[in-house]
């Protein structure tokens, strides 16, 4: 390891931490050390980190703002590489955007909605990165990533870059293939919007941003919605019947306001989360025979 952090510090790519811990940089406020973390300066530096990543033969995840993301408590081997300031450039286009995927979701389609431009509202209380939100086909209000996306901009483990049409990232129901069938890094994406009535547009921004924040427990640590929707049922509403909100098991809570929330109630380990994700499934299975799938991606040494 010293071998590589030696090699990342001569060519200054960034930000550089040994046993960093990841409960800095999960908004759950949850997670163990990461063997190395690195937060590149520059879409160059991010590409000359995946070329030393491979040549040590480490593993590696990507990372934006740390959401949707539950981290193990014995952190996670080799190298975790952070997106944020350097690779969130915004293009403007006439209607069509360009952003870095470490650009912060929120904040985008803040900006966007400011210039009358319409298509991100769903964004507006979305607590990720642009990288993160395409990785994992983000959405809301009856919209999401799949919707507006044109192209994204892939950084593969063996260093080559691709821009990926909307049909090539092969979005789901919160997912794309970037979790599974090509690993890689979203360095940049395009979305077509479309011109619209900018006090319209701003007023749903801000309708949707109060449900947010009326419904869900946005006011301790969390992760996001922590299970898929069973569709036709929804994961909230299961978990509500079930008389589950609230309950809680070591510093992990069932959100009062939310039933597919888990919140950080104080000193939480991922430990008492995963218990507590395996007592909604037994609960939820036993009560409706509905298997119960997380949306929150788990991750790090068991």
């Amino acid at each position: 390891m010293d071998a590589i952090i030696t090699e990342l510090e001569n060519l200054k790519i960034g930000k550089v931490k040994k046993n960093e811990p990841l409960v800095n940089h999960t908004t759950i406020k949850i997670g163990g050390p990461a063997d190395l973390f690195i937060e590149p300066s520059s879409v160059e530096n991010l590409k000359q980190v995946m070329s030393l990543v491979k040549k040590y033969s480490l593993n590696w995840r990507a990372i934006g703002r740390g959401s949707n993301l539950l981290v193990s408590d014995k952190g996670i081997e080799g190298a975790v590489i952070k997106l944020g300031s350097g690779i969130d450039e915004l293009k403007i286009n006439g209607t069509e955007i360009t952003v870095g995927g470490g650009h912060s979701l929120v904040s985008l389609a803040t900006l966007i909605s400011k210039k009358g431009m319409s298509g991100l509202e769903f964004a507006s209380g979305i607590p990720g990165s642009v990288g993160g939100a395409v990785y994992m086909n983000a959405g809301a209000h009856g919209s999401d990533i799949s919707k507006i996306l044109t192209r994204a901009h892939i950084l593969f483990e063996d260093g080559t870059m691709e821009w990926l049409s909307n049909e090539e990232m092969k979005f789901s129901y919160r997912t794309s293939v970037l979790q599974k069938i090509r690993p890689g890094i979203v360095v940049e994406a395009s979305f077509q919007l479309v011109e619209g009535d900018k006090e319209a547009i701003v007023s749903q921004m801000i309708k949707n941003k109060d449900y947010r924040k009326e419904t869900q427990p946005w006011n301790f640590p969390c992760a996001g919605s922590i299970f898929r929707n069973p569709l036709p049922n929804y994961a909230g509403k299961l978990i509500e019947v079930a008389g589950l909100k609230g309950f809680s098991i070591g510093g992990a809570k069932i959100s009062e306001m939310h039933g597919n929330f888990i919140v950080n109630a104080g000193d939480a380990t991922a430990g008492d989360v995963l218990a507590l994700i395996q007592h909604v499934k037994d609960v939820i299975y036993s009560l409706y025979e509905v298997k119960m799938e997380t949306e929150v991606e788990i991750v790090g040494r068991k």
